[in-house]
């Protein structure tokens, strides 16, 4: 089965030192590439050295040691290639919207690229399993792919693995309706459309992959968390200068980091008409 692309699609797949996307780092990374003019896939594998400790139970997973990482190259090294690899396209994973995609903002903002993602679909392969079956990548290869899947927590191997369960996934629900958990029924949400994939695995209320700011019932921006929660973040940042230079300074995402400033250069902007 081909995929029915309008621009390039990249699959890709980090292993890391943890699980925080802000403070851990990257240790490998696979990347597979369709070309939308092409039915020829290229593929990417890095390791990474992170210049932090490994957490145990990362490495109880992945298996990857430091000594391993000791002579390979820092992401500054390597990260005009990834970045180059994914180009424009549009990007798809395994869990990649909660911590592929934001880990890897992460890792480029520190070394001074600006990653944008807001032009581009992102499919995550696991809302669809969720949504639809409910079970791991293990579980979802064996369901959709019929056979048992080999160097599970290898970046390469997962990245193909996802490949195949989204092919997978495309023929199992050709055609299938959904009944979600408001027993409002979908009609075949899953299509062989990266722009209908991208809407039914993102959550389109929330803005941010660690769901700090969200769309209310009206369209507005607030705050998810924190003493402002469900207050309007354009007037929220109005009235207090402190809390966004709060935000600026703390631990919060990029993505965060970067809606906030907009949103105040906004402000800026209406203010001096």
């Amino acid at each position: 089965m081909s995929f029915n692309l309008k621009k390039d699609l990249v699959f890709f797949d980090v292993e890391a030192t943890g699980l925080n996307v802000i403070r851990d780092r990257i240790i490998q990374i696979g990347l597979v590439k369709y070309f939308s003019n092409s039915n020829e896939p290229e593929e990417l594998v890095l390791m990474i050295n992170p210049g932090i400790p490994i957490s145990k139970e990362a490495e109880n997973v992945h298996g990857i040691t430091a000594k391993e990482l000791a002579n390979k190259p820092v992401f500054q090294q390597v990260a005009r290639k990834i970045y180059d690899f994914i180009g424009d396209a549009d990007i798809a994973g395994y869990n990649s919207n909660r911590f592929d995609i934001p880990i890897l903002m992460e890792e480029f903002a520190r070394v001074g690229i600006d990653w944008d993602v807001e032009h581009r679909n992102l499919i995550d392969v696991q809302r669809i399993f969720y949504k639809m079956e409910s079970r791991t990548l293990k579980a979802a290869y064996r369901l959709y792919c019929g056979k048992e899947l080999e160097d599970a927590h290898d970046a390469l191997s997962d990245v193909k693995a996802t490949v195949e369960v989204l092919k997978g996934q495309l023929e199992k629900y050709n055609g299938v309706d959904l009944l979600d958990e408001e027993g409002q029924i979908i009609e075949a949400p899953v299509k062989n459309d990266m722009k209908l994939l991208h809407n039914f695995t993102n959550d389109m209320k929330m803005l941010d992959a660690t769901q700090r700011l969200k769309y209310d019932p009206d369209g507005t921006i607030v705050f998810n968390f924190g003493k402002y929660i469900g207050q309007p973040v354009s007037e929220v940042l109005l009235k207090d200068k402190n809390y966004y230079h709060w935000i600026l300074n703390k631990e919060f995402s990029v993505q965060v980091k970067k809606i906030v400033q907009n949103i105040v250069r906004e402000n800026e902007l209406k203010n001096r008409k």
